[in-house]
């Protein structure tokens, strides 16, 4: 499907989905439960109906009802062990440790790039301690049954292994220990986890990057919980805001929320947007932006639509510390400077980032969203800095993370 978006600044008011980060949490936290939960999901992107899909596959009984999921654990051992992950990265990440945790042989199934995203050294670590792991093509089967015992994991290539085991390690018959080595990039999504965990009544003693995990313990979490909305999704429209002088309000954010993304006002602010927060929601719209540097190691997925923003900024822009850009549903940095380069931005790849120079106004044209939904959604964002229209190619992947995106714009009013 390609998307043709208006040139130009909008105005009006967005409500994001439902985080899909913390949606896969309490998922798992509620499939793994003793009793009913009802998560109030407002947006269900393909990749919580991946891992919706793969819990049902290890025994729980998940339904989508009126912008809700109704989660019942199911027993042990049930469940057609085979694990439809699509292409997202958390389910696989997350659930392949659980499964261990459970004993149950299983195999996921990979799609897109999924195959292609590292998985070591999660995947040594796993066998260590007690799974066998094989991999042929896009399936990944696992068998055996993890042990409790002491687990060391850098912290540098995924924050995602160290939530899989935080979620995984409590369920083993004995105690265990996890430490994290080295510097940790994305800590917050680690937090995430943590804070569902709490919720879940699950019971973590940390000391500095090292947690001591009893055993035997099973989460249990409130009857009927609301899933808070996805800065991350947030992000795009609220960096459209900085490109208009009307500016576009985004409505149901929590300041307090744990989600790493929520630095995405901050980071607007010292481009010199206005940004103010007020009943109706966070509002944004432009000020005289200039170019500054930005480290991404703690929020990589805003990488594709701030570069936007220091397209249409004055001076230049450095992106730096985002190497593990290269290992997501595209390498970011090669798709991101391509996006923006098609539209008539000057940007330039480094070895661990990027370099942008703003321009007053970029040209605009056709842009390939590459299969990759971070990507999609910031050429349309971009078409509020340009002249002519965007058509964004293979748009449909946006569905990945924000079902609604496209219905979302549309709505949104283009000025003068």
């Amino acid at each position: 499907m390609n998307v043709t978006v208006a040139p130009g600044p909008r105005r009006g008011r967005v409500t994001p989905p439902a985080s899909k980060s913390q949606a896969h949490r309490l998922l798992i936290c509620a499939a793994l439960g003793e009793g009913e939960t009802l998560l109030r999901c407002d947006g269900i992107s393909r990749d919580i109906a991946a891992t919706a899909a793969c819990l049902r596959g290890l025994g729980a009984e998940i339904a989508e009802e009126d912008g809700a999921l109704r989660v019942r654990p199911g027993a042990a051992g049930t469940g057609d062990g085979v694990l439809p992950c699509g292409e997202s990265g958390s389910t696989l990440r997350f659930l392949l440790p659980l499964a261990g945790a459970l004993g149950r042989s299983a195999v996921f199934r990979m799609e897109g790039q999924l195959p292609r995203r590292p998985l070591s050294p999660l995947w040594e670590l796993l066998c260590g301690g007690g799974m066998e792991l094989t991999r042929e093509g896009n399936r990944l089967s696992c068998r055996g049954r993890l042990r409790p015992g002491d687990y060391r994991i850098p912290g540098s290539v995924s924050s995602q292994f160290v939530s899989g085991l935080l979620m995984a390690l409590p369920l083993l018959p004995g105690d265990s220990t996890l430490e994290v080595t080295g510097a940790v990039e994305s800590a917050d999504y680690i937090a995430m986890t943590e804070e569902a965990l709490l919720l879940a009544g699950i019971r973590l003693e940390k000391e500095g990057c090292r947690w001591r995990i009893p055993g035997s313990q099973r989460p249990a979490l409130p009857p009927a919980l609301t899933v808070e909305r996805d800065w991350s999704a947030a992000a795009f429209f609220l960096c459209a805001g900085a490109l208009s002088p009307a500016g576009i309000t985004v409505a149901g954010m929590d300041p307090a929320s744990r989600q790493g993304d929520r630095r995405i006002a901050e980071l607007l602010r010292a481009f010199g947007a206005e940004v103010l927060e007020g009943p109706e929601g966070l509002a944004v719209r432009r000020s005289a932006l200039r170019g500054l540097e930005i480290d991404a190691s703690q929020i990589p997925d805003l990488v594709p639509a701030l570069s936007v923003v220091a397209a249409a900024a004055e001076g230049e822009t450095r992106i730096v510390n985002a190497r593990r850009l290269r290992l997501k549903e595209s390498d970011r940095l090669e798709t991101t400077a391509a996006m923006l380069a098609a539209l008539g931005a000057e940007i330039r790849q480094t070895e661990d980032g990027l370099r942008i120079r703003g321009r007053t106004r970029l040209r605009g044209g056709a842009a390939a969203a590459a299969g990759d939904h971070r990507i999609a959604m910031s050429a349309a964002v971009a078409a509020g800095a340009c002249a002519l229209p965007v058509t964004v190619l293979g748009a449909e992947c946006a569905e990945k993370s924000y079902p609604r995106f496209w219905a979302d714009l549309e709505a949104l009013e283009v000025t003068t």
